[in-house]
């Protein structure tokens, strides 16, 4: 079994843009096969060394059994030098770390609503396909995304090619001001959810800029749902990945070891940094 604290050698063997400052990297070990296995919500640590290292969601559903992928933004040195290499690349990688969305316990069976927000789509999109994979293990799922613009909607192809057509999801989409081509919802992502009124009986699968997420978990709660209800991951405060550091320390939990997925309960109970 790979020890996840040593880097292994990986492939980047296709490049997509997603948007105009992300990009989807799909990586496979050397001998061209999926690196490892992990649970929707965990992350990984890409690097070159000399240049740095950043840890990132595998945005790929472990039900893909081919190979790993990663949709990152470009916003500093070691994402813009991501962004600049080329098919055929070799990085490192080290593995997988941080709990995931209970896929296999708390959510089975269960209606699930999905709110993303720009790039928050990214480490969602591994539990969207996996529940889309295991379709008959859940309710009702739905998907409310937004963005600035339609241009900045991250995996918009794959939302249009394989959620929309598929009939097994209900997807909403919204961009917070009107734009040219696009014919759908206007609207900033707390006010969409409070005016689709979702049931109750949704639990909830939440990730995206921290305003959004206050504004929509504060219109949730006007709704009547409960902290319980509601799952949220906190990767962007996590650096080493591994308890070491302390970035990512907020009282006694440490995000990188007992998150990045955590429920609104459990962080109620945790100083207001988040």
């Amino acid at each position: 079994m790979q020890d996840a604290l040593v880097p292994m050698l990986a492939v980047v063997t296709d490049i997509r843009r997603d948007t105009p400052d992300v990009k989807t990297f799909r990586v496979v070990s050397p001998d061209g096969k999926k690196p490892f296995e992990h649970i929707p919500g965990q992350c990984a640590m890409l690097s070159m060394p000399g240049i740095g290292e950043a840890l990132f969601s595998i945005t790929s559903s472990p039900t893909n059994e081919e190979y790993l992928e990663f949709s990152i933004k470009k916003c500093g040195c070691v994402t813009t030098w991501i962004h600049n290499i080329e098919p055929g690349q070799m990085v490192t990688l080290r593995g997988p770390y941080g709990n995931g969305f209970p896929v296999e316990s708390d959510l089975k069976g269960k209606d699930l609503l999905f709110i993303a927000g720009g790039i928050g789509l990214a480490p969602l999109r591994s539990v969207i396909n996996y529940c889309r994979d295991k379709r008959s293990e859940y309710g009702k799922i739905t998907v409310v995304y937004g963005a600035r613009s339609k241009d900045d909607l991250v995996d918009y192809n794959e939302i249009l090619s394989e959620w929309l057509p598929g009939g097994d999801l209900d997807v909403q989409l919204t961009i917070d001001r009107e734009q040219e081509g696009w014919d759908g919802h206007v609207g900033f992502i707390p006010s969409f959810v409070k005016e689709l009124d979702p049931s109750l009986d949704y639990t909830v699968l939440m990730c995206g800029p921290p305003v959004m997420i206050k504004f929509t978990l504060q219109g949730l709660k006007e709704l009547g749902f409960k902290d319980e209800q509601i799952y949220t991951t906190l990767e962007m405060r996590m650096k080493c990945g591994i308890g070491k550091c302390g970035r990512c320390n907020l009282g006694d939990k440490y995000i990188c070891k007992d998150g990045p997925v955590f429920r609104f309960d459990q962080l109620s109970e945790l100083p207001d940094e988040y």
